[in-house]
């Protein structure tokens, strides 16, 4: 037997990989789920752009593990860098209008997954998962 403990970070493994397989579903839209969360932070963050190195810690990354995830972002337009004028070292990711338009589009998919998903929900219950995922490092607002 294992604990209780290790079953429920199993459990929390295959529900992320069958949320996965659900979210495929943007693919029509050209993007993964990854690339989904990626301009939903950037939509959500302080004129819609944010340090390569503050993004790659926001979604869990490595700095060369969110660069492999923005570079076919920034070939189709939906991203762009831009320097930091006092420090060459800084980077910012900044989401295009072309962005901004492909995730409106795809919100509109990704909440009627979400619905599709969570129709059992009940609202004590949900809230107790989101506090505990928030907990593990689940914190992306």
């Amino acid at each position: 037997m294992i604990s209780t403990d290790l079953l429920l970070l199993i459990n929390i493994t295959k529900v992320q990989a069958i949320l996965s397989r659900k979210f495929d579903a943007l693919s029509v839209h050209g993007l993964s789920f990854s690339d989904f969360t990626i301009l939903y932070i950037l939509i959500n963050s302080s004129e819609h752009k944010i340090r390569r190195i503050d993004l790659a810690e926001k979604i869990g990354l490595t700095a060369s593990g969110i660069t492999r995830l923005l570079n076919p972002l920034e070939k189709i337009g939906l991203v762009s860098r831009e320097a930091n004028e006092r420090d060459a070292r800084v980077s910012y990711v900044v989401i295009t209008d072309t962005g901004k338009k492909v995730f409106e589009e795809a919100k509109k998919t990704a909440e009627s997954i979400t619905s599709e998903v969570l129709s059992f929900k009940k609202n004590k219950s949900l809230k107790t998962s989101i506090d505990l995922l928030f907990e593990l490092g689940g914190n992306i607002q």
